[in-house]
């Protein structure tokens, strides 16, 4: 009697975990994206200057940026012309970031920002790979078609971005990574969401940041909030951990979406501190 009730137990189990394979299969492109395809305002619209910008992808993907100039520096300021590659986070579209934008355009450093594949005006739906696709084309179109050096370009990542960011920073060469509340991995963060389940082993989109901070070799700024309770501070530790040097870590107060306004002054100090070092 015993052994039948310990049979159907497990098989319980076994059953619940298949249940939980699957769901998680179906869901998780629904959990990890959430793409707002309507644009909200542009930047012309609060003041800003831009240039529209229509990209092809090496795998036939149309997306969509926007190229932003940086307010004009006095001759005598002695800072390099950055342009900051601009991957935002997993929700929303370009058109929600234009507050930062305009801090990127007030420390005197251009912007280009695209949404992803099935964000704002970009077709297609997001996925992993294609984001990598997608940072790749917008990387290609600064160095190729606008004629940027390599080293006058930033690329920074917001949550989701980060991995995006660092990503295209293993395979190419740019001047400097910034990371604003990134994640360690997806698998880490599912982890701690389900903690008495594989998902680590599960997820199928791993955006695997820690990873690939140990071959990138150039200076890097993290922003993180203690505050943040969408992304837990640790994973910004793990992240600066695994970085190799010169490397900096800046707490911000606030939440996951607006800490750097919260920390405004703490977010564009050490921003412009950042920019300057690389103009060295």
């Amino acid at each position: 009697m015993l052994k039948r009730r310990t049979m159907i137990t497990l098989l319980l189990i076994l059953l619940a975990v298949i249940f939980f394979v699957v769901w998680l299969m179906w869901n998780e492109p629904r959990m990890l994206y959430h793409p707002d395809r309507t644009i909200d305002q542009t930047p012309d619209q609060v003041g800003l200057h831009y240039e529209n910008i229509n990209l092809t992808t090496s795998d036939g993907v149309n997306i969509n940026g926007w190229f932003v100039p940086g307010e004009n520096l006095a001759e005598d300021a002695h800072v390099t012309q950055f342009t900051v590659l601009f991957f935002h986070g997993n929700a929303g579209n370009i058109s929600h970031r234009l507050e930062k934008i305009g801090i990127f355009r007030d420390l005197g450093v251009d912007t280009f920002i695209i949404d992803y594949r099935g964000y704002g005006r970009s077709e297609g739906q997001p996925n992993e790979q294609g984001t990598y696709h997608d940072a790749q084309a917008a990387y290609e179109y600064l160095t190729q078609q606008r004629k940027l050096a390599p080293r006058s370009i930033v690329a920074y990542g917001e949550s989701l971005g980060c991995a995006i960011a660092a990503d295209l920073a293993s395979k190419v060469e740019v001047r400097g990574l910034v990371l604003e509340e990134g994640f360690s991995s997806t698998g880490d963060v599912g982890q701690g969401m389900f903690p008495f389940l594989p998902v680590r082993y599960l997820v199928r989109n791993k955006y695997n940041t820690v990873g690939k901070l140990p071959g990138i070799h150039i200076p890097l700024l993290i922003f993180h909030s203690r505050e943040d309770t969408l992304i837990d501070f640790s994973h910004a530790q793990r992240l600066f951990a695994a970085a190799n040097e010169p490397k900096e870590f800046v707490e911000l107060h606030g939440g996951h979406n607006d800490a750097f306004e919260v920390s405004a002054l703490t977010y564009r100090a050490a921003l412009s501190k950042f920019f300057a070092t690389l103009s060295l």
